[in-house]
């Protein structure tokens, strides 16, 4: 497993690691099952603190792509090979990045709806905005 961290970056070493990690997960080269370095082992290959690399196991764990088996060690989850499971997570992951950089949520979903219609999946894509409804809203 190759994993580099550029401490020129302005993204934290943890958030690093985590993407790096999960781009190996949805493009195959790491598999359900695969054991992954302790996070001593880890965090002495890479030059970092140890509760640098917990916390990006830690955040993958808890988006159910990881599991701790105790003394055992740290697995790629079974199951997390699903289009679906990658899908909603990148999803996840693009709404916390457009929060930090405190875009809107219409905002947010312009942008997407601008990208999908630029990579040819137009053709899924209802351009008219979908309404919210909240408990507010009356019935018509």
């Amino acid at each position: 497993m190759i994993l580099r961290i550029d401490a020129a970056s302005p993204t934290p070493p943890f958030e690093q690691l985590r993407l790096q990690i999960l781009s190996m997960i949805n493009i195959g080269v790491l598999v359900p099952g695969t054991r992954l370095p302790t996070v001593r082992a880890l965090a002495a290959d890479l030059r970092l603190a140890p509760n640098t690399v917990a916390r990006a196991y830690k955040e993958l764990e808890e988006a159910e792509l990881l599991q701790t088996r105790g003394r055992a060690g740290t697995f790629v989850r079974a199951g997390t090979d699903t289009a679906a499971h990658h899908a909603v997570q990148a999803a996840r992951d693009y709404a916390d990045l457009m929060r930090k950089l405190g875009v809107t949520g219409q905002e947010a979903i312009s942008y997407i709806t601008a990208a999908v219609q630029n990579s040819g999946l137009s053709e899924t894509i209802d351009s008219r905005p979908t309404p919210v409804r909240n408990e507010a809203t009356p019935e018509i």
